[in-house]
């Protein structure tokens, strides 16, 4: 045939070009732009270009950060938090995936509840903290309901809206090979809602460590959100950066457990 190459000629292999734009991750760059980003921060502030007053040194906040460890006060603050956060978000995410699949599969409750959802998503969740406490009290009560309330809305909206945006041909294809309601939410639905309640997930973990700070910002004796709130008062920045960079160290956590769920459930894209 024309097309076959002649024979002892070098057959050039083409290169693959399906990868689908599919990032690749380099924690290598990401690191080194994190170090030198510290680096130029401690030279400015030993050249005298950054005010102590203002912004203390790296060094600095690193002092202050080992003399929480050593006082045992930095797994106080952080153990409260923890479980805090933990209850609220957990709980929160949970009624919010459910209530977003009764939303995206049945019409009644879409009738019912879409309208509400999206009102009460709008309001500032921090702005309903003095009604918490009112219903609940200062104690644990009404910090885990300001946490559950605003992680439950934004997981709601991810999840139906993932439900919706489901390839309507693959459903239509599975009804035609006879399977059954339960069988195309299972194997379809979920997995294709998943990616959207996963970033709806990475969205309400970062509300809810903001909503955390607030809360316990009101009458919590021990809490990070508390220790930030007493160094404030103190002008203590040094140790407000540092309860700033554990709040950032946690979200970095959250944020890798919830990237290692997307590559343990979402192999199936690649």
């Amino acid at each position: 045939m024309a097309d076959d190459p002649a024979p002892g000629a070098r057959v050039r292999p083409v290169p693959f070009r399906g990868g689908g734009f599919r990032p690749q991750t380099n924690s290598y760059v990401s690191l080194a732009v994190f170090i030198g980003l510290i680096l130029l921060w401690e030279a400015g502030s030993r050249a005298g270009l950054i005010s102590p007053i203002a912004l203390p040194a790296p060094s600095q906040v690193l002092v202050a950060l080992a003399d929480l460890v050593r006082t045992g006060m930095l797994w106080k603050h952080l153990s409260v938090s923890l479980m805090r956060l933990g209850v609220g978000w957990v709980l929160g995410s949970i009624l919010g995936i459910l209530v977003g699949l009764l939303i995206g599969l049945f019409t009644i409750a879409r009738a019912a509840l879409l309208q509400l959802t999206s009102a009460l998503f709008a309001v500032p969740k921090i702005a309903l903290l003095p009604l918490f406490i009112v219903w609940f009290g200062i104690g644990e009560s009404s910090k885990i309901a300001t946490i559950l309330f605003g992680s439950f809305f934004p997981t709601v909206i991810a999840t139906y809206s993932g439900v919706d945006n489901v390839d309507r041909n693959l459903i239509r294809m599975a009804q035609s090979f006879g399977l059954s309601w339960g069988s195309i939410v299972r194997k379809i639905i979920l997995p294709g809602a998943l990616p959207a309640i996963l970033s709806g997930l990475r969205i309400s973990s970062a509300i809810a460590i903001v909503l955390l700070v607030a809360a316990e910002m009101i009458g919590a004796q021990f809490g990070i959100g508390a220790y930030i709130l007493q160094a404030g008062s103190l002008f203590a920045i040094d140790q407000l950066i540092a309860g700033v960079t554990i709040l950032a160290v946690l979200g970095l956590a959250i944020s890798w457990v919830i990237g290692r769920a997307e590559r343990r459930f979402l192999d199936w894209r690649s």
